[in-house]
């Protein structure tokens, strides 16, 4: 069975990230977002807290041992402060997670030293293409064997940090089933836009979108090199760490509105004694709790390994994409008129909650 109450360490690292959620990461949001920039000490001070290196065993330069469960409550406490400097903040793990769970030994001896030991640098990964049918399981990006490697062909979208990025996974398909390419910066072929690409939120974050033009890739660089690789866990990494982010969201919009109708009065009463106003709450808080749970189970699951947690970390990551957009909304509605303008933090949550339903592949716990 699996507990609901957290250990001590996961409770004393929950407890660090709020604080630094809290004073770091929602006072800088809003400047962030309009200015389109996260200031770097931010971004370093979140990865001092150490969610990464925590999830990395000492053999590979970190100190301790991966646990999904302590990265789902991770990813969410970061969220609920800011999606954007969450998503800066874990941007690694979309490198260096891939690799430990299913490179090599020598893949992982390479990278995640150089990873975890330093500074925080944008190793990013590349997932999603630019059409609306769009299937991590049936990529149109393309890796064809030749001349002792791999060649890949495609464009991807949405990639964070990927003008600045040391390196970067790309993931593609190779005679049908999705794998992932470790590409080194500079490497020929590969064509970064010189422009950032513009989406409803996150605007804080750097987006880029990459051209693959028959880029060369030696067999050591797929990850698990020739034997390859399962989907499945990094997959359900995603998954969980999606929902874990979309129930941060969310649970920020509900607490702000709730506080917000608790004070503010309508024809000589608070709103949140007006009954649409408190089912709305009440759907909200029960909405996100579900989720949490489901998200929980999965996390749990994938903890000890069961067959199913990648399909329990799908549904998770479903539920969480409807959840956090129906909480967002009705935030907004809550605030009223305030809801629309940029003296509240609402508005921003709801655009980036608008896009869960196409965020895979850009975060991972």
């Amino acid at each position: 069975m699996y507990a609901f109450e957290p250990s001590e360490e996961q409770k004393m690292l929950i407890d660090a990230i709020n604080r630094y959620a809290a004073n770091d990461l929602r006072a800088a949001a809003r400047e962030a977002e309009e200015s389109g920039e996260l200031p770097p000490k931010l971004i370093e001070k979140g990865w001092e807290l150490g969610v990464l290196q925590a999830s990395i065993p000492e053999a590979y330069g970190g100190f301790g041992e991966r646990s999904a469960v302590t990265g789902v409550l991770a990813a969410e406490e970061m969220a609920w402060g800011d999606l954007a400097g969450a998503m800066a903040v874990f941007t690694p793990h979309l490198f260096a997670l891939p690799i430990l769970l299913t490179g090599s030994e020598a893949q992982k001896q390479e990278y995640l030293p150089a990873i975890v030991e330093g500074e925080w640098r944008p190793y990013t990964a590349a997932m999603i293409e630019p059409f609306f049918d769009f299937d991590p399981q049936a990529l149109r990006t393309t890796a064809e064997e030749r001349d002792g490697g791999y060649v890949l062909n495609g464009i991807k979208i949405w990639v964070p940090f990927a003008a600045q990025a040391p390196a970067m996974i790309v993931y593609a398909s190779l005679n049908g089933q999705t794998q992932g390419f470790i590409v080194p910066a500079g490497t020929a072929g590969l064509e970064i836009s010189s422009e950032r690409e513009k989406l409803m939120g996150l605007n804080a974050l750097p987006f880029y979108r990459l051209t693959l033009k028959d880029v060369f890739i030696p067999k050591t660089q797929r990850l698990g090199e020739e034997a390859g690789h399962a989907m499945e866990p990094i997959l359900a990494a995603q998954w969980v760490a999606q929902a874990a982010m979309a129930v941060g969201v969310a649970r920020a919009a509900f607490e702000y509105s709730r506080d917000y109708a608790k004070e503010r009065e309508a024809f000589g009463v608070k709103i949140a004694q007006k009954q649409a106003i408190a089912f709305m709450l009440a759907e909200m808080a029960t909405e996100i709790e579900a989720i949490r749970l489901l998200n929980w189970e999965a996390a749990w699951k994938m903890d000890t390994g069961k067959e199913d947690a990648w399909q329990q970390a799908y549904l998770a990551a479903v539920g969480a994409m409807d959840m956090v957009m129906m909480v967002t909304d009705r935030a907004v509605q809550i605030l009223g008129g305030h809801g629309y303008i940029r003296d509240h933090p609402v508005e921003l949550w709801m655009r980036n909650g608008r896009g869960f339903a196409m965020f895979t592949g850009l975060m991972m716990v």
